[in-house]
Parts: structure tokens; sequence; C-alpha cells
């Protein structure tokens, strides 16, 4: 009986495994199917990481050429020029003045150009053109020109190096020289409505060469900076001799830093060697001026603002001091004189968008006694102003300025009162420090 069972039973046991069997070939099968769905999900997502890998790197690329190429511009002194269209920008600039009487001449000194203070009334002043652009990777270029009553005049034209080795740069062109802190600095970015009376006196407001300007900047935490002129041009006190070899020479240094957080510093010596030839007086007739003309600038800045950031306050002092000597003959007289001037001037931003400053500038002629009667003769006095002005700047691009100087020029008082505006369009590089 018992075998009669389990004969019975084991027909049901046979078919009990054999369904475990099919379920357990159902269950690999669906797990081989899941690992190959993950497998080839994995296989999609690594073709798309190695796509987007090779999208990065050619963005990562793109963007090292960008910030190299920017680098490069910022060096040659622009801070967002167009790589492949030069930034253009214009300033305006004009102004309402009140005078007693005003000036043209500084006693005691040769005219150097358009000097001295104009009218009473309206005057639209000058208004700048400027156009920066990188070359390419070796060459950067400015072209900046002046219009003023109906006149153009190149002021800048210049092409600078960007790839010289060891901290060395060269320009070549119409050149603002690096002679004075001031020199290179245009107008519409000056502290106060006129340039201070040394400026006049001695360069007629802006000395510029024609030629080549060598610089070399050191590798080291303080700024030390060396650089060489050579002048062809005969922008005033030089005279151009035609020759191959330049006519007026320039050596000058520049030293730097910073003292903590919020201030920063330069000096810098200047030095200005000119041969001149029949260097005229403006409208007087003479012969002029034939000799050697040696000048030396020394200049100062100091600036201060809370952690570096100029935003809210800032101030700043700065001064220069220009001795001339002279040696040779004007208009067939014996001449060997020396003349001196500085200026020393502050400015405060004493809240965010208003600035208030001071400025006293003065001028002596030591011309000698032979030239009685000459536009040198010795006034036997200086020429002085004191200046105070107030500006606020709505945004970077706009300023007006009310300044009132109490001008000693002339042997009368002159109390002179400006209203000035200074408008900036289109893109403008970033001004030296």
């Amino acid at each position: 009986m018992l075998l009669l069972i389990d004969l019975v039973a084991m027909p049901a046991s046979a078919q009990d495994l054999g369904g475990e069997v099919a379920e357990l070939k159902r269950l690999v099968a669906e797990m081989r199917d899941d690992y190959e769905s993950r497998i080839s999900d994995l296989e999609a997502r690594l073709v798309r990481a190695e796509r987007a890998a090779s999208s990065a790197s050619r963005d990562a690329d793109d963007a090292y050429e960008l910030a190299e190429q920017t680098a490069i511009d910022q060096s040659a002194g622009s801070s967002s020029p167009n790589a492949f269209n030069p930034g253009i920008g214009t300033v305006l600039i004009g102004h309402y003045a009140s005078l007693d009487s005003g000036w043209e001449e500084i006693p005691g000194f040769m005219p150097a150009g358009e000097i001295g203070t104009g009218e009473s009334g309206f005057s639209l002043g000058e208004a700048e053109i400027n156009l920066q652009s990188s070359v390419d990777a070796e060459f950067y270029g400015n072209l900046t020109v002046a219009l003023a009553e109906g006149e153009a005049e190149v002021e800048e034209a210049w092409l600078q190096t960007t790839g010289l080795p060891a901290g060395f740069s060269i320009k070549a062109g119409r050149i603002f020289s690096a002679a004075g802190y001031l020199n290179s600095v245009h107008v519409h970015a000056d502290d106060f409505v006129d340039r201070p009376l040394p400026y006049q006196a001695f360069f007629g407001g802006h000395y510029a060469l024609d030629g080549l300007q060598g610089r070399w900047v050191a590798p080291t935490a303080l700024l030390v900076e060396l650089g060489a002129e050579f002048n062809w041009g005969g922008m005033f006190p030089a005279t151009g001799n035609g020759e191959s070899s330049p006519g007026a020479y320039t050596l000058f240094a520049k030293v730097g830093g910073d003292v903590g957080g919020s201030n920063s510093w330069q000096a810098g010596i200047g030095r200005i060697s000119a041969d001149a030839s029949g260097r005229g007086a403006g409208d007087v007739a003479v012969e002029g001026f034939t000799g050697d003309s040696d000048l030396t600038v020394l200049d100062f800045i100091w600036k201060w603002a809370p952690q570096g950031n100029p935003t809210v306050h800032n101030f700043k002092v700065q001064g220069e001091y220009l001795r001339r000597s002279e040696d040779g003959l004007f208009d067939g007289i014996e001449y060997n004189g020396d003349q001196t001037g500085w200026y020393l001037q502050g400015a405060w931003q004493f809240r965010p968008l208003w600035r208030v400053g001071l400025r006293y500038d003065n001028v002596e002629a030591g011309s000698g006694p032979l030239l009685a009667g000459t536009v040198l003769e010795d006034p036997g006095r200086s020429s002085s102003r004191t200046s105070a002005m107030l500006d606020y700047s709505p945004s970077e691009f706009s300023r007006l300025r009310l300044q009132y100087t109490n001008d000693r020029v002339l042997p009368e008082t002159d109390n002179q009162w400006y209203l000035q505006y200074i408008m900036s369009l289109g893109a403008h590089g970033a001004h030296q420090f």
C-alpha cells in the first residue's frame, strides 16, 4: 500500500520540480534582460559623458584663449577692447567761464602753444576721439584725435609691443612722454579745469614725441620701471631737426608700491634733453631760441582708499617740481638761464559721487638782465594761482565741475569761475595709476 502511495506521489514531486526549474529559468532570463538594459544605459551615458567632456575641453580652450587675449589687452592699457574691431570712444569737454581779465602768456616764459585762461562765456572746449584695439598677439594700437576750435590734432598715434620677454615693451609713433606724472594723462582725466602753470609754461599743456619709447619693468614686488625716449618731432620745447638722429632724448624712472591694504604711492624722475634750433616764440617776431634745453621733472603721488575700495571714500595728493636750464642764443642775445615751477594738489571724495579739491601752482623765470624788453624778460616775481573745485560724477561716464581760481599770473589778481562738463561716449581704456 505504501509503495503504491509513493508511486502515486512521485509524478507530483517531479511536476513541482519541473515548475521550479521553469521559474528559475524565467527569473534568470529577466535578470539577464535587466542587466543588458542597464549595460546599454551605462554605455549610452558613457557616450554622452565623453561628448560633454569633449565640448568642455573645447570651451576651456576657448576660455583660455579669451583670457590670454584679455590679459594682453589689459597689459597694453585697455580695459575692454574688442579683439577684432577697435574700441571707439568720444569725450566731450566744455565749460562756462567768468573772468576779470584773463591772460594768454606767462611773464618771463616763451609762449608754448595754446595756453592761458581763454575768454569769458561758454566754450566748446575740446572733443577727444579715441580708437584702440589689439592688432594681434604681438601688437596693440591707439589713436587719439583732439578737435578744438574747428581744428583736428593728432594727440597720440602709436603701436605697442605686447609679447616681448623679461618685462620689456616698445612704443612707436606719437606718444605722450613719460617724463612727469601728469604729462601722460589726458585732460579729461584731470582733477581741475586747466593744467597747472608749470605744464603750461614748460610744455604748452603736454609734451609729445614723434619717435620711440622703451620701457622695462623689473620682476619685483615693488614697482621699478626704467625707460628712454627718442624724439624726432618738433613739439615744444624740442624742435625737429630733419636728421636721421633724434633731436631730443628722455630718460625716466618710476618706483611705487603699497602701504598696507589702503595706501599706495608712486614717485618718478625724468630728464628731457633737447637741441633747439630756431624755436619760435608764438606770434612774436623774433628769431627764437637756438641752443641746449634740459628739463628735469620730479613727481610724486599718494592715494588712499579704505581697503583699496575707492567707491565710497578716497583721497589722493600729488605734486611735481620742474626745472629747465637753457644755454644758447635767443633773438641773437646770449641766454643762459634757469626756470622753475611746481604744483601741489589734493582731491578728496567725501561721499559717493562727490569730490572736493585744492591746488596751488607756481612758476618763476630766471632769464637774467640781458633779455630785458623781450618775451623772456624776468618780471621780478613769480606767477602763481590757488584753485578750489567741487565736482559731481553721476557715473564713470559723466562729470560736472565747479572751480574758483585766484589767479596771480598778471600783476593784478584775477578772480576766475568755471563750470565744466565732461561726458564720455563709447569705449575708453582705463587710466594709469
